[in-house]
């Protein structure tokens, strides 16, 4: 594979087919914020806007400006859903909605965290491009809200109940130490390259060393839960910890979740069909997720940018034939070569479900954040 050619087609991809869809489609400039749920050719089908695709647009559109390219256009969409998002997304006790109407009415409470991460992290990179010292300090401020609502979840109202069983999220691991290394980047502050170390340790929890893969769950048992593997989150948190190593560096993480990315993509991949399966109970028996046999867009961006970053750690060949081959899956089925942006589902032979570019769980934020960082990895900053 010519890696200077691949990254052509990154940049391509990225700022000729991706960025204009969202930019042309999306924004809505009536009331702010953007629509996620496009059909094929960018029109509207539910007015609703979702709070944590808010937040990943505006880190994404404001990463672009800071380290692509100072263009007004991506700043000023950014601008336009942010002020969205910091107008009508938190209740009165400062916990984030799931979802508002278009005018940014209330429409429902997920009781989960995961919504004002990214409105963390669209804040902190806002706040790099435009110099906005309060509202970084804002975002600063959130980070430590969200470490106190995943500690505690009942006070985003969810309760830890008494048959419940005991459990750690894999999920809770990655965006702290996404955060946190976002967060690293531009304060010194030594407690948060504390967290960094402490999510690295963390994250031995979920590592299966027979099967070289991170578990969605640590502490269920025998559940359904603790036999559950996501080919996707496996590969997305080795490379969110190997950011992290940047910071602190420890030669056994860094062959761990080499590791990880490569045994997942082993036990993940669908040998008669193609595509990196979107569930798989690691003992064989039937995964309660129903969709567990599809084959979604995202594992297959985390595994190309992870893919690239392992190569360009370790400079080995073996990540580059990884790379093809998830690469040729990925752009084969859901780049749409006449619309832009990508598909986001299939079924396991490869079949579209159906032709939507985003919904309730897509948006602007994993296609051009694969495209933006695997073009950086390959040409440098």
């Amino acid at each position: 594979m010519n890696l200077k050619t691949y990254a052509e087609k990154c940049r391509s991809e990225l700022l000729d087919r991706v960025i204009p869809f969202w930019l042309k489609h999306s924004l809505d400039r009536e009331h702010g914020g953007y629509f996620t749920c496009l059909t094929r050719d960018g029109r509207v089908y539910d007015s609703r806007k979702y709070l944590w695709m808010q937040g990943r647009a505006v880190w994404m559109l404001a990463r672009l400006y800071n380290e692509v390219e100072p263009r007004e256009e991506w700043l000023e969409a950014a601008r336009l859903i942010l002020e969205f998002l910091r107008r009508h997304g938190r209740d009165p006790k400062g916990r984030y909605y799931f979802s508002l109407t278009r005018e940014g009415s209330p429409t429902f409470y997920q009781r989960k965290p995961y919504a004002a991460v990214f409105a963390m992290l669209g804040m902190l990179e806002f706040s790099k491009a435009t110099g906005d010292r309060e509202l970084r300090a804002e975002a600063l401020e959130l980070f430590w809200e969200i470490r106190q609502w995943i500690a505690n979840p009942a006070l985003l109202g969810r309760p830890v109940l008494k048959g419940a069983p005991r459990t750690a999220a894999l999920a809770d691991v990655m965006v702290t130490a996404s955060m946190a290394s976002e967060i690293a980047r531009v304060d010194d502050d030594p407690r948060y390259r504390e967290i960094l170390r402490e999510c690295i340790q963390t994250s031995r929890e979920f590592y299966d060393p027979s099967r070289r893969i991170f578990m969605e769950s640590a502490g269920a048992g025998n559940s359904p839960e603790a036999r559950l593997f996501c080919p996707g989150d496996s590969i997305e948190a080795a490379w969110f910890l190997l950011h992290a190593l940047e910071f602190s560096p420890d030669p056994e993480a860094r062959q761990m979740c080499l590791d990880a990315i490569e045994g997942s993509l082993e036990l993940g991949w669908d040998r008669e069909y193609g595509g990196l399966y979107y569930f798989m109970d690691v003992e064989g028996l039937p995964p309660l997720p129903l969709e567990a046999e599809m084959k979604l867009w995202w594992p297959h961006t985390e595994a190309i940018y992870a893919t690239i970053l392992a190569h360009s750690i370790t400079g080995e060949d073996r990540w580059l034939e990884w790379l093809e081959k998830v690469d040729g899956y990925a752009f084969s089925h859901f780049s749409d070569p006449q619309y832009g942006e990508w598909f986001g589902y299939c079924d396991r032979r490869g079949n579209l479900t159906n032709t939507a570019k985003g919904n309730n769980y897509k948006g602007c934020f994993h296609v051009p954040r694969m495209l933006l960082f695997s073009r950086q990895r390959l040409v440098g900053r």
